[in-house]
């Protein structure tokens, strides 16, 4: 399996299990816990907010993941155009794509921004662990396909 569709495939995972990690974080939710004066005071529309940030989004931490995110898909590129040199074929995208430089760069970066824009709304929406962890598994998915890349052995 290619690392663009691991990728894409644990964030999806990750999408998936949002709420359950969000209730494993939010502490007790029992009906008989006892809830502060101010919280019962709140209008519906209020309570339909997302919570305010813990962290700015573009922080010291996130520059740095982004970084690496950019990076791995970078490694990503170098190593799929290396095998294609040495007789390799593409499973995930067509040879075609991968054979014209610009397009595949292009995917590639467009698979960084994504990366950033999913790590965006688990932001926006609260989850901050999870939006660390999609640019960690991205970088690790990233890299583990660069490496089985640049040790398949040449097909001709």
């Amino acid at each position: 399996m290619h690392s663009s569709c691991r990728a894409a495939l644990a964030a999806l995972a990750l999408t998936l299990c949002s709420n359950t990690l969000l209730a494993q974080e939010q502490g007790d939710t029992r009906s008989d816990a006892p809830k502060p004066h101010a919280e019962a005071a709140q209008t519906p529309a209020e309570s339909a907010k997302p919570p305010a940030a813990t962290h700015r989004f573009w922080d010291r931490e996130n520059d740095w993941l982004f970084a690496g995110v950019a990076i791995s898909r970078s490694l990503d590129y170098s190593s799929t155009l290396n095998f294609r040199r040495r007789g390799r074929n593409e499973v995930l995208l067509t040879n075609a794509i991968v054979d014209n430089h610009p397009a595949f760069a292009a995917i590639e970066a467009g698979a960084t921004g994504a990366s950033i824009g999913v790590s965006y709304l688990f932001h926006h929406y609260g989850h901050h662990r999870l939006e660390r962890w999609t640019s960690l598994v991205h970088i690790g998915v990233a890299t583990g396909g660069a490496i089985r890349n640049y040790s398949l052995k040449t097909a001709h």
